[in-house]
């Protein structure tokens, strides 16, 4: 390691960053009205007078869009939203698989979890959700007659607690990729289907115009992970995307998502006409073939050990030639490491992030298994307690009794925190994961 990155990683970690040390002190004030709204300032998220803000939370994962995996289902092969909405047609009706989802969401996440999200010290939260949210499915191009009944819903829960949200379209009409979490698996119609991308704008257009003077509202992050196209493809359509959003809202940050390339598709996007835009990307160091979950491939990211994987270096300086704002919409900073050696690998991220004045969400708030417990870590801030049991259901043959306190369960069972992870989140203290203080330092 050259000498600056030595320095450089004693002033990034064994400091506390701003953004956590104020969330330790104090709740942050109530963001309710226009004169708060966010905006991009070079390379800053910034408030209205002008002062840095940075945003530190957690996505709302397999709430408005659901991922088997998170909640101990998806062995019976029904493993995505579209495959468990045919299934409920089948067997019971549209109307009934319209409650039986109203059940699921009111119990997924309620003001107990909005109370557990303050209380780890943070300050913004992620929404994914899949289109049919807003949209009529039944009447595409039109809004279901509740179709605010869960953002609306978000974004007050978010203001009573000095939060901001970000709005994430993740399963758009047709769906924007192969995986499952576009809602779809296997489909990746968006591409090649104009008809669903003036759906995706007009959906768009619609939240735009309901929020657009919602300044507790931090961004409008326009589609996760759109990797079903070239980039190129890709940065083309998001332009497209951006100037019809724009057009009905003038001030809110508008996020454009990097392709798993990056994001160099886009070039300058001042050059492409974008004004007050920020860049997305998912970085996921120890997970997805990029090294093991442990301290080192982390230390490698954060401090820019590693040679021959990216680093926060080289982001820095691309996102200073671009004069442009990051945000690093899912991150998983703490799974698999133990609890105590992950909650202050996730701390030292965090802080990293903020110095950079980067926004930034974990994957995930809430994660549950069919045992319970957090064992080594789970990919959640907050888990079913251990021995609070999960059935796997086989939706294909489970009776409407067994589907319905499956989702009211999820309203009621006991929730275990990541005693640590809130710990280090808190802390005024910050953690030395990496061993970066030398004993005679600490003893000055």
């Amino acid at each position: 390691m050259t000498k600056w990155r030595q320095m450089a990683g004693l002033i990034l970690l064994a400091a506390c960053a701003v953004s956590t040390c104020e969330a330790a002190a104090a709740k942050p004030a109530p963001i309710t009205g226009p004169q708060h709204m966010l905006h991009a300032q070079g390379t800053k998220w910034v408030r209205a007078d002008g002062t840095q803000v940075n945003l530190k939370g957690a996505n709302l994962g397999n709430w408005l869009i659901n991922e088997f995996w998170m909640m101990g289902q998806g062995s019976h092969g029904i493993d995505d939203e579209c495959k468990l909405e045919e299934v409920l047609d089948h067997r019971f009706g549209y109307q009934e698989r319209q409650r039986l989802f109203r059940l699921y969401r009111d119990n997924w996440i309620t003001t107990k979890d909005w109370d557990m999200l303050a209380s780890f010290g943070l300050n913004v939260v992620r929404v994914p959700f899949i289109h049919t949210v807003v949209e009529d499915e039944k009447n595409p191009g039109h809004l279901r007659a509740d179709a605010w009944r869960y953002l609306d819903d978000a974004i007050a829960q978010a203001e009573k607690r000095g939060m901001y949200v970000i709005l994430d379209l993740h399963g758009a009409a047709g769906s924007q990729g192969w995986e499952h979490h576009s809602g779809c698996a296997g489909l990746n119609q968006f591409w090649s289907t104009p008809a669903y991308q003036q759906r995706s704008i007009w959906l768009w257009q619609q939240i735009a115009a309901r929020y657009k003077d919602r300044s507790s509202v931090a961004g409008y992050s326009l589609l996760n992970e759109p990797w079903g196209t070239p980039p190129e493809n890709m940065a083309d359509v998001i332009t497209t995307m951006y100037k019809a959003v724009r057009a009905v809202d003038p001030n809110h940050i508008i996020i454009l998502p990097g392709h798993h390339t990056g994001i160099g598709a886009y070039g300058d996007p001042a050059k492409r006409g974008m004004v007050n835009v920020a860049f997305e990307m998912h970085p996921y160091p120890g997970h997805f073939g990029w090294g093991e979950p442990g301290p080192a491939v982390h230390r490698g990211w954060l401090l820019c050990t590693d040679e021959k994987s990216d680093t926060v270096c080289a982001w820095d300086q691309r996102m200073k030639s671009l004069n442009t704002p990051l945000y690093f919409g899912e991150v998983q900073p703490w799974a698999k490491m133990g609890l105590e050696t992950g909650g202050q690998v996730a701390r030292a991220s965090f802080d990293t992030y903020a110095r950079y004045g980067w926004a930034v969400t974990a994957w995930s708030y809430k994660y549950v298994s069919n045992e319970g417990g957090h064992g080594q870590g789970t990919w959640g801030m907050v888990t079913n307690a251990a021995g609070e049991r999960v059935p796997d259901l086989d939706f294909n043959t489970a009776s409407l009794a067994q589907i319905e306190s499956l989702f009211k369960r999820f309203g009621t069972m006991r929730y275990e925190p990541h005693g640590p992870l809130k710990r280090w989140l808190t802390s005024p203290i910050p953690p030395d994961p990496f061993g970066l203080t030398r004993p005679h330092e600490e003893s000055k």
